[in-house]
C-alpha cells in the first residue's frame, strides 16, 4: 500500500502581505499562521511525516514552541529562489523514506484553513487515481482582463475555469521527475501537465484560502473560529 507524506514549501517572503517578517510567521489566533496549516497535516492520520522546507537564513522558526505537533514534523533548511525549488529539496529530504508509489501532498504554508473533511475527500477522490490531483473551487466571478492602463480589455468565459488551491497530491517520483523537467511553474500541477498528463480536480471551498493580504487573515480567523 501506498504511504502518505506531505511537503510545505515555507522559504518565501510574502512580500505582497507588506509585512515585516515573512507573513508565515503572522500571528492567527496567537499561533503563527503556519501552524495552522501543519496541525491539519499532522492530525491526519493516513499522512506519516511531514517536511517544512525553510530558507536556510530563517532566523524566525526557532523562535516558537513547535512541540505541540508532535513527531510527525521535521524541518529542513534547504528552501529554494522558487517555490519548485523549495519542493524539489523537499523530496530529496522525503528520499530516505518514500517510494516513487507513495504519495506525497504539497502544501502552502499560507493556507490555514485547511480541514480533515477536505484531506478526507481528496484521498478518497485520488486513491485509484493514475495521475493524482489538487483541491480546487470553480471560479464563481466574472473575469476581466485588464490592459496596461489598468483598464477592461476583455471579460473572459469562466466556463470550465477551476481556482487551484492546496494540498496538492502526486505520486513521489512522479513528481520528482516532473519538477526536474519544470522548475518555473507556481504550482506542482504545472509541471505534472508539462509532461502532458491531467491531474483530477477535487472540489473543495472557498474557505481553504490562501492568506495573501491582510483581509485575508481576518477572514481566516473568522472560518477558524467558526470552526471551533
Amino acid at each position: 500500500m501506498p504511504r502518505y507524506f506531505a511537503i510545505v514549501p515555507a522559504a518565501g517572503s510574502g512580500s505582497r502581505f507588506g509585512a515585516e517578517k515573512p507573513k508565515q510567521y503572522l500571528s492567527l489566533l496567537g499561533r503563527p499562521l503556519i501552524f495552522h496549516a501543519l496541525a491539519a497535516l499532522v492530525a491526519c492520520p493516513e499522512i506519516e511525516r511531514v517536511w517544512v522546507v525553510l530558507s536556510p537564513d530563517d532566523p524566525y522558526w526557532l523562535q516558537y514552541d513547535w512541540s505541540e505537533l508532535g513527531a510527525k514534523l521535521e524541518t529542513v533548511r534547504c528552501g529554494g529562489e522558487t517555490r519548485a525549488e523549495s519542493v524539489t529539496n523537499g523530496l530529496q529530504a522525503a528520499a530516505m523514506v518514500a517510494a516513487d508509489d507513495d504519495w506525497v501532498l504539497v502544501h502552502d504554508a499560507a493556507r490555514p484553513c485547511l480541514s480533515g473533511e477536505m484531506l478526507a475527500t481528496l484521498f478518497a477522490d485520488l486513491a485509484a487515481d493514475p495521475v493524482g490531483g489538487i483541491l480546487a473551487v470553480p471560479v464563481a466571478d466574472t473575469l476581466k482582463r485588464a490592459d496596461a492602463e489598468q483598464r477592461v480589455a476583455a471579460t473572459e468565459p469562466r466556463d470550465g475555469l477551476w481556482q487551484a488551491q492546496t494540498p496538492q497530491m502526486f505520486r513521489y517520483g512522479q513528481l520528482q521527475k516532473a519538477l526536474k523537467n519544470c522548475t518555473q511553474v507556481t504550482d506542482e500541477a504545472g509541471a505534472i501537465e508539462a509532461l502532458g498528463l491531467q491531474p483530477k480536480l477535487v472540489r473543495a471551498d472557498a474557505t481553504n484560502l490562501k492568506v495573501t493580504y491582510p483581509a485575508d487573515l481576518l477572514l481566516a480567523a473568522m472560518i477558524l473560529r467558526g470552526r471551533k
